[in-house]
């Protein structure tokens, strides 16, 4: 097992721009502010726990690559709680301020094993881009581990089809992330295999779950499309640079992804997989209600009211109606992109309908209410010990900036009864900038 750096290489990214059609002035702004550096530039967060990250290099022995005869990659990062005294770093992540960290830090000796969280990115996006919420939940005695999803992460030289028509392929890399993370030498011993969450933004919330139980119905897929052809379920994202002609040829050509289609009604769910958190889920019309109706886990799903990319009413009001232990949270005036971390300055020159929210919402004061309300919300759920089993609570009014996020998946036990049983569809124009979302 080869342990590298995942960060994306400024070469990588002016690669990923090329494939863009647009004018030479724009591509070279947006490869400077894609850029990604770790630098120290202000205090660090004041907080009892320093987070530690670390990069590897796992490998799906059991899928192929789309670009090759290797093994299938599944590059992680992994952040958690680092020994005291591990001295953190501002890191920088293209248009986002990504948080805090002391990589390659030495993990904070514990008593007692750690809850797990697999954090899954949204379509395009990347491990980085999920580092508000990674780093939050490490600085409260999380590990977490968020995969980039091979041929739809920015984090690889190239983007491949397959990987953003054969979405059901990421529910096996969490199961098969999660197989390496608990035989892992590093972080095996210090994971308590009965606290395992998984949590996703947009198609990774699709992705999330999918692991407790969803299940794809592609001729359902086909049928809704049929009907609405301008849904966003329904259409390839702007970063991705192949045409619907080009979908249509690898499903009727491919003999590789002929049978990958051929095991999309399966299920995928994982019974390691405890509690489920969907932000902004997409792909709702093709999940079964049956499927849903069969889901056994908590979940927990919150969207914005104004969500133009995840239309609420098509994807988390329909998916939360259909599964017993679902909760919503339908936020007042919050759009797609209010769920990200607060942009740098590079960010907002060039990435503004990425990093601007509407008026009538200040990211910052969210942060404040959600920090009042942390004890509220967690109380009555940390009463409900019962057991061996685990429950989620999430912080409600938690969106996009990171310390918002300290109490957003919170475990604690549930009844026997309910425990024991076993892209990002977007159409942002800012495509340049995409890649770390």
């Amino acid at each position: 097992m080869l342990r590298a750096s995942l960060t994306v290489t400024v070469r990588a990214q002016i690669i990923l721009l090329d494939r863009f059609n647009t004018m030479l002035r724009t591509r070279a702004i947006v490869a400077a502010a894609l850029s990604v550096f770790t630098v120290a530039c202000a205090e660090p967060p004041k907080r009892v726990n320093p987070v530690g990250l670390s990069f590897v290099a796992y490998e799906d022995t059991a899928r192929r690559s789309w670009t090759g005869p290797q093994d299938r990659p599944l590059a992680t990062a992994v952040w958690y709680p680092a020994a005291p005294g591990s001295r953190e770093s501002e890191w920088r992540v293209g248009i986002f301020n990504a948080g805090w960290n002391a990589q390659h830090a030495a993990l904070s000796a514990a008593t007692s094993k750690r809850a797990l969280i697999v954090l899954s990115h949204g379509t395009g996006g990347g491990a980085a881009g999920m580092a508000w919420l990674a780093e939050t939940l490490a600085s409260n005695g999380y590990i977490v581990a968020a995969v980039n999803h091979h041929g739809n992460t920015a984090a690889e030289p190239s983007y491949q089809l397959q990987g953003f028509i054969l979405v059901w392929e990421r529910a096996r890399d969490i199961s098969v992330l999660i197989d390496k993370l608990l035989a892992d030498p590093q972080f095996g011993a210090h994971i308590d295999p009965s606290r395992i969450g998984v949590a996703g933004f947009s198609l990774g919330g699709y992705t999330a779950l999918a692991t407790v139980g969803a299940r794809f119905a592609h001729q359902q897929w086909k049928s809704f499309c049929a009907g609405q052809p301008a849904e966003p379920s329904c259409n390839l994202p702007p970063e991705a640079s192949f045409s619907m002609a080009d979908v249509q040829r690898l499903l009727d050509h491919d003999d590789r992804v002929k049978e990958a289609v051929s095991h999309s009604h399966e299920s995928f769910r994982d019974a390691r997989v405890r509690a489920a958190f969907a932000i902004a889920p997409v792909l709702g019309p093709v999940m079964t209600k049956a499927s849903l109706a069969e889901v056994e886990v908590p979940v927990r799903i919150i969207v914005g009211s104004k969500d133009d990319q995840a239309f609420p009413d098509v994807n988390a009001r329909p998916i939360a109606s259909a599964i017993p232990n679902a909760e919503i949270e339908i936020i007042p005036n919050v759009t797609h992109y209010t769920f990200l971390a607060r942009c740098n300055l590079w960010g907002k020159v060039v990435a503004r309908s990425l990093c601007a929210d509407p008026d009538e919402i200040d990211r910052e004061e969210v942060h404040r209410r959600g920090q009042r309300r942390r004890s509220q919300i967690l109380q009555p759920h940390t009463a409900k010990i019962t057991g061996g089993n685990i429950a989620v609570a999430i912080l409600q009014e938690v969106i996009g900036e990171i310390r918002a996020w300290v109490a957003s998946l919170a475990f604690t036990n549930m009844t026997s009864s309910q425990g024991s049983t076993s892209g990002s569809r977007t159409h942002s124009r800012d495509t340049e900038a995409r890649g770390l979302l």
